[in-house]
């Protein structure tokens, strides 16, 4: 049984990409609620320009896991 958690817990190459991505992604969808939520509650103020730039972070952390996936998955062919 030891041997099966120790390969476990062993780094694969692309897990370091595929947890950035996922926090950046986390930070993405935070900042799209923040703009979200005061359109949708109907307030008249319009968000900072920073929060639209916070909210590129999404597609980016998507891009980032999924680069870290395929990463990982081609590492497990060879």
């Amino acid at each position: 049984m030891p041997a099966r958690h120790a390969a476990a817990r062993r780094r694969r190459p692309g897990d370091l990409l595929v947890r950035v991505g996922a926090v950046v992604f986390a930070l993405g969808v935070l900042a799209v609620l923040a703009i979200l939520v005061p359109f949708l509650t109907g307030a008249r103020r319009s968000a900072p320009a920073s929060l639209d730039l916070l909210a590129l972070l999404l597609p980016l952390g998507l891009g980032l896991a999924l680069l870290g996936l395929l990463r990982s998955a081609r590492s497990h062919q060879a």
